[in-house]
C-alpha cells in the first residue's frame, strides 16, 4: 500500500522583513496588554460612582434601617410621657438558680417607664458610671466594630460589691455585642483567671403601657397601638438580664452561699439605679405633673421600709429574732 504524503507549505519570508513583522507584532501585543488595566480602572471608577457617597457621615443609605415594627421617632415617644408621665416602679423580680459547676445563674425582669431607645441609651452610654453606682471606674473602652446599630466594645473596668459587713471591687474585662436593631447587648469576659466563665444579656422589649385603652382591640404593632390610642399611648420597656457566674473554682457552703448573696445584691443595685434614672428623665420631660414621682421610686426602690442601710437591716433583723426567741415558752 502506498504512504499518503501530507504536503507541507513553506514560506520563505526574507530575514529582516520577519524581525519587522515581529518587533510590530509586539508592538501590537505591548498596547493591548497596557490598555487592559485602563479599562479595568474606568470600568471599576464608573462602577464606584454609582455607590453612595461617604464624607465621614453615613448616609441613610448607607446605614441599615430597623427591621423592628417598633421604628418610631423617639421624641414622638417620649412626648406622651410627657402629657402623662404617670408611673409606679415595681421590684425587680430577682431569680437565682445553681447549674452544675457554677456559683450562679441569675435572671432579673423589671417593666421601665420609658421607651426602649431610652432604657438603651442608658444601658449603653460611655458614660453610665453616673447611673450605675456600682462602676467605680471605667479603665478602658475601645470601639472595635461599627456598624451604626450595631457596635462591638472591648470594655475593662472596676466593679463595686457590697454585701452584709463586706466590700471591695472586682475587675471586669469584657467584649459587649450591642445591637439596636432588637435592643439586645450580650457581653462575656475576655480572659479566665478568678472567673472561669462570665457572660451573659441584657434584652429590652416594647410594653403598650395604654393598653386597655385599646378595649376591645388588642395592639399587636407599634401602627396598631398608635392607631387605637390616637397618638396618646405611652410606650414602655421589658427589661431582662441573664447572667452566668462561675469561678474557677467553686467555693463550698457556706462561703458560696455569701457570694450568691453579693451577686444578687450587685445585680438588684444595678436594676434600682436603673428605675431611678428613668424616674429622674420622666422628671425632666414634666417637671410638673411628676414633682412627687421619684420619692414614690425611691420608697419602691428601697424595700426596706425605712432602713436603707444594709447593717442597720441585718441587725435589725437579728434583733428582732432574739426578741422573738425570748418569747417562745419553755418547754417544761
Amino acid at each position: 500500500m502506498g504512504e499518503t504524503e501530507v504536503p507541507t507549505i513553506s514560506m520563505d519570508i526574507p530575514k529582516n522583513e520577519k524581525n519587522g513583522r515581529l518587533k510590530a507584532f509586539d508592538v501590537v501585543l505591548s498596547k493591548a496588554f497596557v490598555q487592559v488595566p485602563h479599562k479595568l480602572q474606568n470600568f471599576l471608577k464608573s462602577q464606584l460612582k454609582r455607590l453612595p457617597k461617604d464624607d465621614g457621615v453615613k448616609t441613610a443609605s448607607s446605614v441599615p434601617k430597623k427591621a423592628s415594627s417598633f421604628e418610631v421617632d423617639l421624641e414622638k415617644q417620649l412626648q406622651a410621657w410627657r402629657e402623662n408621665p404617670s408611673w409606679d416602679d415595681q421590684t425587680p423580680h430577682i431569680k437565682v438558680s445553681v447549674p452544675k459547676g457554677s456559683l450562679c445563674n441569675l435572671s432579673v425582669n423589671v417593666n421601665v417607664g420609658l421607651p426602649p431607645d431610652a432604657v438603651y441609651n442608658i444601658v449603653t452610654d460611655p458614660d453610665n458610671k453616673r447611673v450605675f453606682k456600682n462602676i467605680k471606674e471605667v479603665i478602658s473602652r475601645r470601639v472595635l466594630v461599627d456598624e451604626g446599630l450595631k457596635q462591638v466594645v472591648e470594655l475593662e473596668q472596676a466593679a463595686l460589691w457590697k454585701f452584709l459587713w463586706w466590700s471591695g471591687t472586682i475587675a471586669v474585662h469584657v467584649l459587649v455585642d450591642q445591637n439596636r436593631e432588637d435592643h439586645s447587648m450580650k457581653f462575656k469576659q475576655v480572659k479566665t483567671g478568678f472567673m472561669k466563665r462570665f457572660e451573659g444579656c441584657w434584652r429590652v422589649e416594647p410594653l403598650f403601657v395604654d393598653e386597655k385603652t385599646c378595649f376591645p382591640y388588642k395592639p399587636t404593632t407599634w401602627a396598631d397601638y398608635n392607631s387605637y390610642t390616637g397618638g396618646k399611648g405611652r410606650i414602655g420597656s421589658k427589661v431582662s438580664l441573664d447572667q452566668l457566674i462561675q469561678p474557677s473554682i467553686v467555693p463550698p457552703p457556706p462561703i458560696s452561699w455569701y457570694l450568691r448573696g453579693i451577686t444578687a445584691k450587685t445585680t438588684e443595685m444595678l436594676i434600682n439605679d436603673l428605675l431611678a434614672e428613668a424616674a429622674r428623665i420622666r422628671g425632666e420631660l414634666n417637671p410638673e405633673k411628676s414633682g412627687n414621682e421619684v420619692e414614690m421610686s425611691e420608697e419602691v426602690l428601697n424595700p426596706a421600709d425605712s432602713i436603707s442601710n444594709i447593717k442597720e437591716r441585718w441587725a435589725m433583723h437579728r434583733r428582732n429574732a432574739k426578741q422573738c426567741h425570748r418569747r417562745l415558752p419553755i418547754a417544761k
